[in-house]
């Protein structure tokens, strides 16, 4: 099952969220690198710029790949928990 099946929402209600998110986006410089710090170091520059941009979250299907993300006071969780938290019930 889809993550917009399970939560109830059409494509048309994703497009509507993914709009809003990416018109209020904003680009955002990373100055510095600590790489490795994550197990999948692909994943190192997601949590480098969740970090200077002073995220609380980092959205993602893979989890497990953010253990350690929590020393910078970030928490990885899935999209549908975010969907939970910002009150969209399926």
């Amino acid at each position: 099952m889809s993550l917009s099946a399970e939560l109830g929402l059409t494509l048309a209600d994703v497009d509507v969220l993914m709009e809003h998110w990416c018109g209020i986006a904003h680009l955002q410089d990373i100055h510095f690198l600590w790489r490795p710090v994550l197990r999948d170091i692909e994943d190192d520059h997601v949590l480098e710029l969740a970090v200077e941009a002073g995220c609380a979250l980092i959205v993602t299907h893979n989890v497990r790949h953010y253990a350690g993300s929590e020393a910078f006071g970030i928490t990885a969780i899935r999209p549908g928990e975010l969907f939970r938290r910002m009150g969209v019930e399926s």
